[in-house]
Parts: structure tokens; sequence; C-alpha cells
């Protein structure tokens, strides 16, 4: 089942590096509903490690960083920081459930392989 990305806020004219279905931006609201305090937003982030070389990471912060860009999608903040930006332009991040198992999934272009367990990719 193919899913749209959502429609971004403020940044509407200009092509964002990052877009999040409406499955997604669904899943992490109502995760972060569950939090006590209320975070700020979703950071999302690339970093070294796992069996190819880099990992994606996700997380509640309360604030942006000093370096982070930030982006709205339908109200849901996103933030980033510069050195995972490049490894996550033009990805598409997703939420999936399945028979099998539920979860984020992130469609990127730039990854050039991935592991068995598919949780780690090389750029």
């Amino acid at each position: 089942m193919a899913t749209t990305p959502a429609t971004p806020t403020q940044e509407t004219q200009k092509k964002l590096p990052i877009l999040f279905t409406p499955q997604a931006i669904t899943k992490v609201r109502e995760i972060m509903a569950t939090q006590d305090p209320l975070p700020a937003g979703l950071r999302i982030g690339v970093m070294g490690g796992g069996c190819s070389g880099f990992q994606y990471s996700m997380a509640f912060e309360n604030q942006a960083g000093m370096m982070d860009k930030v982006y709205s999608f339908d109200d849901l903040k996103v933030f980033v920081d510069a050195t995972s930006l490049m490894y996550l332009d033009g990805c598409t991040v997703d939420y999936v459930e399945s028979v099998e198992a539920s979860g984020f999934k992130f469609d990127n272009p730039n990854v050039k392989s991935t592991c068995g367990c598919g949780s780690s990719f090389k750029a």
C-alpha cells in the first residue's frame, strides 16, 4: 500500500529534504501524547553504528539544538542536525504495520546497501 507524504506547513514553497507520511505523523503524535512532559518535537538523525556503518535514530526533544534545522509537518516539529541532514536528503519516513512487524520505515535514496536485519545502512 503506497502512502503519500504529508503536506508540510511553513516550508510549503520549497522542496524539503525530509518528508513524513500521514501515517508516520499520526504514530509519532500518538507516542508523544504518552510522554510527560509533552516533548516539543521529534529528533531524527543518522549516527555511526550497526553492521553496515550507519543507523537511524529517533528521539523526542524539548527544544531544537543550536545547529538544528527545524521542519514542521502538520504542526509536528522535526529537528535534524546538519550532519544527519546530508544523509537524510530526499528521505521519506513512513510508519508501516503488517502481520509480521510494525515500525518506522526510512525510504532513503542515499543508501547504497543495507544489512540483513535492515536496521543499518551504508551511504
